[in-house]
Order: C-alpha cells, then structure tokens, then sequence
C-alpha cells in the first residue's frame, strides 16, 4: 500500500507536462476522480468515437435485430460527437490535436470483433458498448467537472447524460 502511494505521490508531482498524460493514460486520473487535461481529454473522447463507429458499422452488419438497431443508434450519435469536437478544433476554440486512428488498446478490440461471428460477436460487442461507454461517461463527467477549457467543459457535461443513456441501452442490449 505505502508503494502504490509513492508511486501515486510521484505521478502528481512529476508535473503537467508528464504527469496529466500518464496519469489519463494509466487511469490514475479515473482512480482519483481528477479532470483529464484538454489534450487528453480530446485524445480520449476522439479515440472513443472512432471505436464506437468502427465497431457500430461492424455490428450493424453482423449483429441479431436488437444489435443492429443500437448500432445504428450509435453509428447517429458518435457520428455527431465527432463533428462537434472537430468542429471545436478547427474553429480554434480548443487546443489540441485529434488523432487519426485508434490506440492499441481499442485497434485490439476491433481486431478480436472482426474475427468473430454470430452469438459470440454479439456478446463481445455488448461487452466492449458497455466497458466503453462506461470509461466515457467517467471521462466526461471528470472534464465537466474541472476541465481548463470552458466550451469543452460545457459540451461534455451537455454530452454526457447521452453517454449514460448508450450505457444504459448496451447494458440493457445484454439481457
């Protein structure tokens, strides 16, 4: 216990430039309900959309009735979170940098739900809807809370009761 909170000691002491992105990145900022900073925020909510949109097209294709209309519901709304934060981007209103393609992480879960079919897609796109829209609603709630850029800030805490909602429905798709 002493260990991990030295080590969590080091992380916030390391300061901006290390410790926002490593903290966001090992989900120190998740255990201690800290705000993500814009960077990470944007990287995070960007590379969320984009799994959500690869993995909807996926299942809108591959997946049982009920599967394919969430998709759908998904592939909607994702769609638009993504214009909406590019939108910010380019018009200068928020600083950073959205990235172009997914993570390991999420590039791993696609690659796993490309290869499977029938039932077994269908629980593992369940599963990752609700994993992923959990970790959203939480990175959401966190940067609405004390995020450093007021109109993100506002977005994403007009954003995230939409969130809660795909969390509610993909939990609800599993039953």
């Amino acid at each position: 216990m002493r260990r991990h909170l030295l080590v969590v000691t080091a992380l916030l002491i390391a300061g901006p430039a290390l410790g926002q992105s490593l903290s966001e990145r090992s989900g120190l900022n998740t255990l201690i309900g800290a705000s993500p900073s814009t960077a990470d925020f944007v990287k995070e909510a960007a590379i969320s959309d984009m799994f959500e949109l690869q993995s909807s097209q996926l299942a809108a294709q591959r997946g049982d009735e009920a599967t394919k209309t969430f998709a759908t519901h998904m592939l909607d709304d994702h769609q638009k979170t993504s214009s909406d934060l590019k939108a910010m981007v380019q018009a200068g209103k928020v600083k950073a940098e959205i990235p172009t393609e997914l993570d390991s992480t999420h590039q791993s879960k696609l690659d796993k739900l490309k290869g499977l079919n029938g039932s077994d897609f269908t629980k593992q796109y369940q599963s990752d809807q609700v994993k992923a829209h959990k970790d959203a609603v939480d990175l959401f709630q966190r940067y609405a809370k004390g995020g450093d850029n007021d109109e993100l800030k506002a977005w994403a805490g007009k954003m995230e009761p939409t969130l809660a909602q795909h969390l509610k429905m993909a939990e609800d798709l599993g039953k």
